[in-house]
C-alpha cells in the first residue's frame, strides 16, 4: 500500500503526521449533540449498543428479555445515520453510526452530523474506534475500574469520558472525496475479514462439538463398538456396555470439604470455563473477600462443581478437575472419589452431563442452586478400572489433537482481528493511501 506524497505535523500526538492537505479539528466540528426523548404512547424499536457489534436491534441480541423495562419514556430517540457513543465504553471503541430508527438508553450520547452527507460520521466513527484513540480517551476518563464496596454492596464503577472531553477531542478531517474512499474501502475490507473470522469461528464450534461428542460417547458407550450392550435403565443415558454397572454418585464419590480456617492456604484457585485456574490472592479487583477463612481446600484429583445461579446462567461450564492443591470458595461443591473410580473418568462423565444441561433440571430454591444432597442421587455408569483408564487415555489423546486445532484457529482469528485494527488505524489516520486501492 502506498503512502501520501507529503505529510505534516498536525500537533495531535495520538495520530502523528498526517497528509499535508488534511485538516485538524475537534469532534465538535463533525457533530452536534441532540436529545429527543421517547414518547411513551409511541412504540419504537428498542436498540442496543456494544463495542463489538455496534448499534443493533435489542431483540436480535442474547438478552434476558424478562429484564427489559416496560417504560421507555426517558430513552433517547435514535435516527438512521446518527452517531451513538457510550461514555463508559468509548475507551474500547463503542462509537457507531446507527442503521436503525428506534430508542436507546439515556446513558449514551447521540450526535447528528453537521453535514448532509452521512460519510462524515461514518469516517469519524472509524477514527474513534482505533486503539490509539482509545488509549487517549483512557487518559481523559474519570472514575474507577472494577468492583468496590458501596453501602455494604459490591457495585461496578466504570471509567467514563465526559461530553465536553469527547466533543473537544482532537481528530483529523480529510476532504470528503477521500473520506468516501476510506469508508468504502474499510467497509468492504472489514466485511471480508469478518467473513473469514466467522468461518474460522464456525470451524472452532464444530471442533468443540466433536470434542464433546467424543467425550460423551467414550464415557457412556466405551471404546469397543462390538461389545454387547444392555439397557442402563436411565432414559437419557440409553444403552451401556453389558459388563458396566450403574451407581449413584454417592457410591463412587463423596463430598470433600476441608475448611481453610485453620490452615490459611494461599494458593487461590477458581473455576473458569470448565478449567481450574490460579488467581492472584493479592489482587484487589473483583469480589475477593478480606479473609479466606471461609474458603475450602481442594486437593489434586478433586472434582469441583459450581452449581449456583442455575436459573440465570445456562452457558457456563460448571465442572473442573483439580490438578494441584489450593483453596476455592465454599460456594463450590468439591468431590473426592472412592477406589472404584478414577478421578479423571468421573470428571469426564460429569463434564458430559454438564454439556447436556443435566444439572439445570435438578436445582432448587429461588436461584436454582444445587448442593451435594441433590447431586449425590445422579446416576453414574461404572466400567471396570482398566476400562476407565483406557477411556481416560483415549479422551486425552483425542482432545489434545482437537485442542491443538482449536488453538491454531484461534491464533489465526486473533491475528485477523489485530490486522483489521491496524489496517483501520493506518487508513483513517492517513498513514496509507487507499484512494486507488481495490478489493
Amino acid at each position: 500500500m502506498e503512502r501520501y506524497s507529503q505529510y505534516k505535523d498536525n500537533g495531535v500526538h495520538w495520530i502523528g503526521n498526517i497528509p499535508s492537505h488534511w485538516k485538524t479539528c475537534s469532534v465538535r466540528a463533525y457533530t452536534q449533540e441532540y436529545v429527543e426523548k421517547n414518547k411513551p404512547e409511541k412504540t419504537r424499536e428498542l436498540l442496543a449498543l456494544s463495542y463489538a457489534l455496534g448499534v443493533t436491534l435489542y431483540r436480535d441480541k442474547q438478552f434476558n428479555m424478562d429484564r427489559v423495562k416496560e417504560n421507555y419514556e426517558d430513552y433517547k430517540i435514535v435516527y438512521e445515520n446518527v452517531l451513538v457513543v457510550s461514555p463508559n465504553d468509548i475507551i474500547k471503541g463503542s462509537a457507531y453510526v446507527s442503521k436503525y430508527y428506534g430508542c436507546i438508553s439515556p446513558m449514551y450520547f447521540t450526535f447528528k452530523s453537521r453535514f448532509k452527507d452521512p460519510t462524515y460520521l461514518l469516517y469519524l466513527s472509524y477514527l474513534l474506534r482505533t486503539k490509539q484513540a482509545g488509549r487517549t480517551f483512557f487518559s481523559l476518563a474519570k472514575g474507577l475500574i472494577g468492583s468496590i464496596l458501596d453501602n455494604g454492596k459490591y457495585v461496578t464503577r466504570r471509567m467514563s469520558v465526559s461530553r465536553y472531553d469527547l466533543l473537544s477531542f482532537k481528530v483529523v478531517m480529510p476532504p470528503l472525496s477521500e473520506q468516501r474512499s476510506i469508508v468504502t474501502y474499510l467497509d468492504k475490507k472489514s466485511s471480508l475479514i469478518e467473513s473469514i473470522i466467522a468461518d474460522k469461528e464456525k470451524e472452532i464450534q464444530l471442533l468443540q462439538e466433536l470434542k464433546q461428542k467424543t467425550i460423551a460417547e467414550a464415557v457412556t458407550k466405551g471404546l469397543n463398538p462390538n461389545v454387547k450392550m444392555k439397557d442402563s435403565g436411565i432414559s437419557w443415558l440409553g444403552m451401556i456396555p453389558e459388563n458396566w454397572e450403574m451407581r449413584k454418585l454417592s457410591q463412587v464419590s463423596y463430598e470433600h470439604f476441608i475448611s481453610n480456617k485453620t490452615v490459611h492456604h494461599q494458593n487461590l484457585l477458581s473455576l473458569s470455563y470448565g478449567r481450574i485456574i490460579r488467581k492472584d490472592i493479592n489482587k484487589t479487583e473483583g469480589l475477593l473477600p478480606a479473609s479466606f477463612d471461609t474458603y475450602q481446600i481442594v486437593e489434586d484429583g478433586n472434582i469441583v462443581l459450581r452449581l449456583t445461579d442455575l436459573q440465570n446462567d445456562q452457558k457456563s461450564l460448571r465442572v473442573g478437575l483439580a490438578k494441584e492443591e489450593g483453596i476455592v470458595t465454599s460456594a463450590y461443591v468439591c468431590l473426592g472419589v472412592y477406589d472404584s473410580m478414577i478421578p479423571a473418568y468421573l470428571y469426564n462423565i460429569l463434564h458430559s452431563y454438564d454439556i447436556k444441561k443435566l444439572f439445570y433440571s435438578m436445582g432448587g430454591g429461588i436461584r436454582q442452586g444445587l448442593n451435594w444432597q441433590g447431586l449425590k442421587k445422579i446416576d453414574i455408569p461404572l466400567p471396570p478400572l482398566d476400562e476407565q483408564q483406557a477411556i481416560v487415555a483415549y479422551i486425552e489423546e483425542k482432545c489434545q489433537k482437537i485442542d491443538t486445532l482449536i488453538t491454531e484457529l484461534q491464533a489465526e482469528i486473533d491475528y485477523l482481528k489485530e490486522y483489521k485494527q491496524r489496517l483501520i488505524a493506518d487508513v483513517v489516520t492517513g498513514q496509507v493511501n487507499v484512494q486507488n486501492e481495490t478489493i
